[in-house]
């Protein structure tokens, strides 16, 4: 395993998955940054909730839809994601960046 593949293992990024086609099929996108860094630039359509307050704004989601999580590197989206599947969401993807996440929008 290369030195890429171990970093995108380590962050929880979701090898083999087509992120594109979940967004193309629905799936809902959390952006884990604070309002500021959203404000600054954001995947269209994406919600923000900052990572300190996404287990007490878990409950605006049903816990069977696919839902991708984004931030600026990839590093709180993993820990986004952790928190959303220790409260029993089933379908949550890391998405990474927003940045290049949001090459899969239109």
């Amino acid at each position: 395993m290369n030195l890429i593949e171990k970093l995108k293992r380590f962050l929880g990024l979701n090898a083999g998955i087509d992120l594109k086609a979940l967004i193309a099929g629905g799936a809902r996108i959390i952006d884990v940054r604070s309002a500021a860094e959203y404000a600054n630039g954001h995947v269209k359509g994406s919600t923000n909730i900052p990572l300190g307050i996404l287990t007490n704004k878990a409950g605006r989601f049903k816990k069977d839809e696919p839902i991708i999580t984004c931030c600026a590197s990839g590093v709180r989206s993993r820990s986004g994601k952790a928190i959303l599947q220790s409260n029993g969401f089933t379908h949550v993807y890391n998405g990474g960046s927003w940045y290049s996440l949001n090459k899969y929008v239109k």
